[in-house]
């Protein structure tokens, strides 16, 4: 079974502009981060490119996975350890095609039908949410609850990795619904000091388990 971590910093430049993504990078796997996400929807592909391989070398040094978002080229041009496909993205049966098999692929999934359908094309882990109202994605949907997140996790097949406006107060009652771990965005790059707020993530995390 591959390895799946249990926090997911998904690095932003959009919502704050303090730090740039390898920044980010840097700053949450010295504060404990287990895999860190590349998710960016502006720039050109060589822009990107770059970007994601100051990331993927920094990942690399520290040993921790680098998921790129939606992107398998760009994941396949920096030899990123996987993919994360949203539901509009590519299909993960296509995904799994083009990947190595050792190529961790995440899929976000918001129903029992596609929570179900991704992981019998191939999904390692699914992505759930959001669990509760956020900021970080304009067109997020109504938040699904710890009730709707416990469903799934009794449903799916495979670790969930739960994200949406999850926070150091609410990381523990997410991860006794059930998730295997959390994805965050504000959490940590929108804070003061993303280290830190990393840490204290993975604390809790840890606690909870």
């Amino acid at each position: 079974m591959k390895n799946i971590g249990v926090l997911h910093v998904i690095t932003d430049t959009t919502h704050q502009s303090r730090y740039s993504h390898p920044q980010l990078t840097e700053l949450a796997i010295k504060g404990g981060a287990d895999t860190v996400q590349f998710r960016h929807k502006n720039g050109t592909t060589r822009e990107l490119v770059e970007i994601a391989q100051e990331m993927q070398n920094i990942c690399s040094d520290e040993a921790v996975p680098l998921i790129v978002n939606d992107r398998t080229d760009i994941a396949l041009a920096v030899e990123a350890n996987g993919v994360h496909f949203g539901q509009d993205d590519m299909p993960v049966s296509i995904g799994r095609r083009i990947m190595s098999l050792e190529t961790i692929i995440g899929a976000s999934a918001r129903s029992e039908e596609k929570i179900l359908k991704a992981i019998t094309e191939g999904a390692d882990y699914i992505g759930f949410g959001p669990i509760f109202r956020t900021s970080s994605k304009a067109d997020a949907e109504k938040p699904k609850g710890l009730g709707q997140l416990e469903r799934m996790c009794d449903i799916a097949e495979c670790p969930v990795i739960a994200i949406g406006g999850i926070t150091l107060e609410t990381t523990r009652d997410v991860i006794r619904a059930g998730a295997h771990g959390i994805a965050v965005i504000s959490a940590v790059c929108s804070q003061i000091n993303p280290q830190e707020a990393t840490q204290k993530l993975i604390q809790e995390i840890h606690q909870a388990k």
